[in-house]
């Protein structure tokens, strides 16, 4: 019995493509691995803390050994309490639409509260930085309006930024379900490519 995360990062509710493929990925891993807790969280619901002045500040105050005030330590104190439920899971899912080529910026922002030393990555003067997550798969589920190949391959800055930021945690992406033209080509082909998504998520999820 393990814990699976499901991280979605779409404001759409039904009218999300990247909900809908992460639905049916869901749904199929858990009619395989019924003894498995199954958690999603969205971070346009979630309350993420902020990382603002004094939570950075409570952060350098640990790195260099100083005390923060209360006020700090009541900030740090949420963070921590976000990457204690980050870090409580064994398997890790993502739903990730493409924003402006990149990712949403509450997702950004729940990296930048989870991504912290000594939590979630270490870093040694003389072997440099080691994710602490190691061992722990991820399926990361994406959907683009269009395709990103060719000479347009440089504009995708949403898989390459997932890929990295995981591998950074020591996370390994096992899976990955690419749902790419739901918008360029005309809703007929949105749909045909919906559909093939939703396949592939479902073979995904027998595999992870």
């Amino acid at each position: 019995m393990g814990k699976v995360l499901h991280v979605a990062a779409s404001p759409r509710g039904d009218r999300s493509k990247s909900s809908s493929i992460a639905r049916t990925f869901l749904n199929t891993y858990m009619a395989l691995h019924p003894g498995d807790d199954v958690e999603s969280i969205n971070v346009f619901e979630e309350e993420l803390p902020a990382f603002d002045g004094p939570a950075l500040q409570a952060k350098y105050n640990i790195l260099h050994g100083q005390e923060s005030s209360p006020y700090q330590q009541k900030a740090w104190k949420e963070i921590e309490a976000a990457i204690a439920n980050f870090t409580a899971a064994d398997k890790y899912v993502f739903s990730v639409p493409m924003w402006n080529f990149g990712i949403p910026y509450r997702l950004k922002q729940y990296f930048d509260v989870i991504v912290q030393p000594g939590y979630t990555f270490a870093v040694d003067p003389e072997t440099g930085y080691k994710g602490l997550l190691e061992g722990r798969p991820a399926t990361v589920i994406y959907a683009r309006g269009g395709a990103y190949r060719g000479d347009f391959v440089v504009m995708d800055q949403q898989k390459p930024y997932m890929e990295c930021i995981l591998d950074f945690m020591g996370i390994t992406v096992t899976q990955t379900v690419l749902g790419e033209n739901l918008l360029a080509c005309g809703p007929d082909a949105g749909e045909e490519a919906l559909a093939a998504a939703v396949d592939d998520a479902k073979l995904a999820a027998s595999e992870f």
